[in-house]
């Protein structure tokens, strides 16, 4: 089985406060997509097996300043690198990035840029889950806060209907795994919600899901957090400066 992973980095960095896109913001010297691409290209499966192909998903405008950060990485790791614009949301971005995958891959892994640290061990647990047989894998950890459904508001607040118990949920991360037919069609029955914010789906598991396919979790890992505000993105340069001295 070969693996192909879709590495999303099309997104701007208007949260973060910035004009350039969230991808190409430098931490640690390097910019995010270089960091989450130098871990899902060093991760090894436990049958010895590591990503074949690198597709990655950009800005329009900044396709060919993505390729030339991401050389030397694939370089290194002899791999075939593809980028690819990004659509109008994370949906359609994943979807442009499985049109490119060549015809021999069977495990795609879908990964966004902006969870830069996520480690080794945590791609290499999704592969062997997906290998293991299952169709679908998402890395999930235990949710710590209180979490209560709440209803519709008068204005004032919003009334809670229940609170959810926390032993029944978890908060899901990236890379997740998947087989190449499950994910290839999941996308293509839920192809008609990708094109708004409001009815795309917020990762691929959840396409999975709505065709019917069972999803499993695996343990997450906290170092995969994902980096979405400037706070985040203090948080990162912060650990990664103590990592690194």
């Amino acid at each position: 089985m070969t693996i192909a992973a879709v590495l999303t980095a099309a997104g701007s960095g208007s949260r973060l406060g910035l004009e350039l896109p969230k991808a190409v913001v430098p931490v640690a010297g390097e910019p995010l997509v270089v960091h989450a691409a130098r871990t899902l290209l060093a991760a090894r499966a436990a049958d010895g097996s590591a990503v074949g192909q690198l597709v990655v998903t950009a800005p329009a405008a900044h396709l060919d300043e993505v390729a030339v950060l991401l050389a030397d990485v694939v370089e290194a790791a002899d791999v075939r690198l593809d980028v690819v614009g990004g659509g109008r949301t994370r949906q359609e971005s994943v979807a442009a990035g499985l049109a490119e995958l060549a015809d021999d891959v069977d495990v795609v892994l879908v990964h966004d840029a902006a969870r830069p640290f996520a480690p080794v061990e945590l791609v290499a647990r999704v592969v062997d889950a997906v290998r293991a047989g299952h169709p679908a894998v998402v890395p999930g950890l235990p949710v710590v806060d209180t979490v209560k459904r709440v209803g519709t508001g008068d204005g004032t607040g919003r009334p809670v209907l229940e609170t959810v118990p926390r032993s029944d949920l978890v908060a899901v991360q990236t890379p997740q795994g998947f087989d190449r037919e499950v994910l290839e069609r999941a996308h293509a029955v839920g192809s008609g919600r990708g094109a708004h914010e409001a009815t795309a789906a917020s990762d691929d598991a959840a396409l999975v899901e709505a065709d019917g396919v069972p999803v499993w979790v695996v343990p997450g890992d906290e170092r995969a957090a994902k980096v979405t505000t400037a706070r985040d993105l203090l948080v990162a340069r912060a650990l990664t400066a103590g990592a690194l001295a």
